[in-house]
């Protein structure tokens, strides 16, 4: 209940500053109580009546005259409104900047300095309340302790230089004092609590600790990120040594850990992401980064081991720890960044990361299984929208399919991976134009045809890698067939043709689009041979050669069906022009491709090519038959 003074009084009474204060006092202790209680429903009620409490106090106490007698009771109830309210809504909102500029309005009421220094916004009002408070000593504990909130919410709000000149105005700094924040932030030392101050649910000191620590942390994940290693390592070893709860210095021995890293120091790196497994229950941004050192250092079972865990840590409901009702250092962190070393990701783009490496390094088994899960996970609904994972920003959702199908094959599961390409058609035929419409054009000649995306083009293609490995070579020639008819319209302006082609860069280079076409035309090439038909194997793999001359499989073809056609004129001059070409070859096979598409090449690639060459050496120098 408020305790009302009639507006008229000149002066409040002295039992009423007692009763006041006792007001305070006992909702101070009525939210303490509150934060020990395990019941969620009842220590929230508590909480919220303890907030409404302060907040009727503070309207009797803002209902009179500003008096310099009141007003260290008045701002030490700003102080705890405000820390409450923050820690309840778990973040600063206007209305709380509103509370602090009020309370120093209040200030410069008793000084009579109100009116023009206000033109000068919030700082030049701090600047003001600050220089009054040299005749008003008595309110200096309680300003220290306003101003710890101010700094909390620009630190928040990044306005760090309004957070500059408040610190160099609270350190007594001349023009010209540093502009360290840190720095700034080490040399703040608020004044000392009396022990007949009135209760305070966060003192200034506690405060200055807490942005200490904050600024610290944000300032070495931004050096981390914009790569000023030494600084970065210099600024989180502050945040650790500071006051750290367990879930930030978990993220704080991570960022130590993704940090020493990169400058080399591997060893280290992993004690720190060894102390951030011990720290808490928190555990995916170091497993993923675990997973980067063991894959720098070339130990591809514990990366893939890290990854694993990761993916069983994010399958279980994550467990929120109770926040206190104070100003904590998780408040003043910024929102989580995709850029940002210490994100994790989703469940998916985990497990998109986990398949995807196996299937990397040969473990196809595994690779296929996990690709399957992901599937089931993105295809429920559990997820509704699929992100890009954080290591493949290019990726999109049809590109899962076909790394999927891509790893079935590979396993000799072609039936099942036919099923995921028929899904893929399925689920996106909405954005595809009709398929008849398409050959009625191609017959017409027409020049404008539709446009079709791709991955559509390798979906086919792997069909016809399907259907070749269940012995359907006939049924393989027509998938082929149906991916070269469409890769032949698809030119460089079709990748910015509407939502189907909504994919990164990567997806529609055109260097992607050059090598489907030497795959499909290499994978056609090779069903005729299977077929027992070399000359038309012959016409696509001179096509292959003429639309792809970076790609050294289809020559290596080529002069294996030249061989066996018994051309050696043709061959001796493709020879010739391989050995030269070798090095150049493989210095050139440098392109960042779709994932599927380096699987399919590499089912098409020919054994050993040096052993090649060397095998046509010997025979293009046997005599010829007379």
């Amino acid at each position: 209940m408020s305790h009302q003074t009639p507006l008229g009084s000149s002066m409040p009474q002295a039992n009423c500053l007692d009763l006041w204060r006792e007001k305070n006092d006992q909702l101070v202790r009525q939210a303490k109580v509150a934060q020990d209680l395990d019941l969620s429903l009842r220590r929230q009620q508590l909480a919220q009546d303890a907030l409404e409490g302060l907040r009727g106090l503070l309207h009797s106490l803002q209902g009179l005259s500003a008096a310099v007698l009141v007003l260290p009771l008045e701002l030490t109830v700003i102080c705890n409104f405000t820390t409450l309210k923050a820690s309840l809504a778990q973040g600063f909102t206007e209305d709380q900047a509103q509370d602090i500029q009020r309370g120093l309005e209040r200030v410069l009421e008793t000084q009579k300095q109100l009116g023009p220094r206000l033109e000068r916004g919030l700082t030049g009002l701090w600047n003001s309340v600050l220089h009054a408070s040299t005749v008003l000593p008595q309110l200096l504990p309680a300003l220290h302790h306003l101003a710890g909130l101010q700094a909390a919410l620009w630190l928040s709000t990044d306005h760090l230089g309004d957070l500059t000149l408040l610190l160099q105005t609270l350190n007594g700094s001349q023009s010209g004092a540093s502009e360290d924040l840190l720095l700034l932030l080490k040399s703040w030392s608020p004044p000392a609590k009396e022990s007949d101050d009135p209760l305070t649910l966060q003192d200034a000191q506690g405060l200055r600790n807490v942005l200490l620590t904050a600024f610290a942390y944000r300032q070495g994940l931004q050096e981390l990120i914009t790569g000023s290693l030494p600084r970065a390592l210099s600024s989180l070893h502050e945040a650790a040594s500071g006051l750290c709860p367990r879930p930030v210095l978990v993220q704080v021995y991570t960022a130590l850990g993704t940090c020493l890293r990169k400058m080399g120091n591997p060893q280290r790196a992993l004690l720190y992401l060894v102390a951030a497994l011990k720290g808490g229950s928190i555990c995916g941004p170091p497993l993923l980064e675990a997973s980067r050192l063991y894959r720098q250092l070339g130990n591809t079972a514990a990366e893939l081991e890290s990854l694993e865990l990761l993916v069983e840590a994010l399958s279980i409901p994550p467990s929120s720890e109770v926040p206190h009702f104070l100003i904590e250092v998780e408040l003043l962190l910024p929102q989580p960044d995709p850029a940002s070393p210490l994100h994790c990701g989703t469940l998916s783009q985990v497990r998109h990361l986990l398949a995807s490496r196996c299937l990397q390094m040969g473990r196809t088994e595994h690779a296929a299984e996990h690709y399957l899960d992901l599937l089931a996970l993105l295809l429920d609904g559990s997820e509704p929208k699929f992100s890009p994972p954080p290591c493949s920003s290019g990726l999109c959702m049809p590109e899962i399919f076909l790394e999927a199908a891509a790893a079935l094959i590979q396993t000799g599961r072609a039936q099942d991976a036919l099923t995921v390409c028929e899904e893929l058609l399925r689920r996106t035929s909405s954005l595809l134009p009709k398929m008849p419409q398409l050959w009625k054009n191609a017959r017409k000649g027409t020049k404008e045809s539709p446009h079709y995306p791709p991955w559509v083009s390798a979906t086919y293609l792997l069909q016809g890698q399907a259907w070749v490995q269940l012995g359907v070579p006939k049924q393989a020639i027509s998938e082929f067939s149906r991916c070269l008819e469409l890769l032949f319209r698809v030119t460089p302006k079709d990748k910015e043709q509407g939502p189907a082609f909504n994919c990164e860069q990567g997806c529609t280079s055109d260097e992607t689009l050059q090598q489907l076409r030497a795959a499909a035309l290499i994978s056609r090439g090779l069903a005729w041979v299977a077929s027992g038909q070399d000359t038309k194997a012959l016409q696509d793999f001179l096509l292959s050669v003429q639309v792809c001359p970076g790609n050294g499989d289809a020559s290596f073809h080529l002069l294996q069906t030249l061989r066996r056609l018994d051309r050696r004129d043709e061959a001796t001059a493709l020879w010739r022009r391989l050995e030269a070409q070798t090095e150049l070859l493989q210095e050139n096979a440098t392109w960042s491709l779709p994932l599927y598409l380096e699987t399919c090449l590499s089912w098409i690639r020919p054994p050993d090519r040096e052993t090649l060459l060397k095998e046509y050496r010997t025979f293009l120098l046997e005599p010829c038959d007379l």
